[in-house]
C-alpha cells in the first residue's frame, strides 16, 4: 500500500475487528460463524486488513505494571541535528524500557514513552537514555493513573459511519 493512501473500513470490517479486540485469541471459524459470513471471507478481510496495514499484529498485550513496571513517564529529547533522527531512534530502541518514540514538531525533537519499576529505576532508564552523545536535554513527566488506556476501536466505528 503506498503511503497516504487511506483503506476505506465497510460495517463487516469494523465489525470483525471489533470481535477480535474483544476476544483476540477468537479463530477464523468461530468468528465466521458469530459474523455470518463464509469463512473465507473473514480469512480475505483479515488478510486484506494486514496487508494494508490497518491490522498490524496479533500478539498479546502486554500491562507493563503486570510484570513489574509500575512507573510509566513521558519523556522529550532534544537531539544534536548533526546526529539525526535515526541513530538516537536505534539508540532507544535498543533499550527495552523504551516503548515508542515519535519524533515530534515544537520545542523537543522526540516524544518517548517509557516505563521503570520505580522512580529509582526510572533515574537509571533516564540516564541510558541521555548517555548517548546525540540527545542534549531530557525532560521527564511522570505519569500518576491512566485515565483512557491506548484505543483504536472508537476510531474504527468512526471510520465507518463516515
Amino acid at each position: 500500500m503506498s503511503a497516504g493512501q487511506v483503506v476505506q473500513l465497510d460495517a463487516l470490517d469494523a465489525r470483525l475487528i471489533e470481535l477480535l479486540a474483544e476476544e483476540p485469541r477468537i479463530g477464523v471459524l468461530e468468528s465466521s460463524r458469530r459474523l455470518g459470513v463464509a469463512r473465507g471471507t473473514v480469512q480475505a478481510r483479515l488478510d486484506k486488513l494486514a496487508e494494508r496495514g490497518v491490522i498490524s499484529g496479533f500478539g498479546p498485550e502486554i500491562t507493563p505494571a503486570a510484570i513489574g513496571f509500575g512507573v510509566t513517564s513521558f519523556v522529550t529529547l532534544e537531539i544534536s541535528q548533526r546526529h539525526g533522527h535515526d541513530r538516537v531512534a536505534a539508540h532507544l530502541g535498543a533499550i527495552p524500557e523504551v516503548l515508542e518514540a515519535h519524533t515530534i514538531t515544537g520545542s523537543s525533537d522526540l516524544l518517548c514513552r517509557i516505563v521503570a519499576r520505580s522512580n529509582t529505576d526510572l533515574q537509571r532508564v533516564i540516564d541510558q537514555i541521555v548517555s548517548y552523545e546525540g540527545i542534549r536535554r531530557a525532560s521527564t513527566i511522570i505519569a500518576l493513573a491512566e485515565q483512557i488506556p491506548y484505543r483504536t476501536l472508537p476510531l474504527v466505528r468512526s471510520a465507518v459511519q463516515r
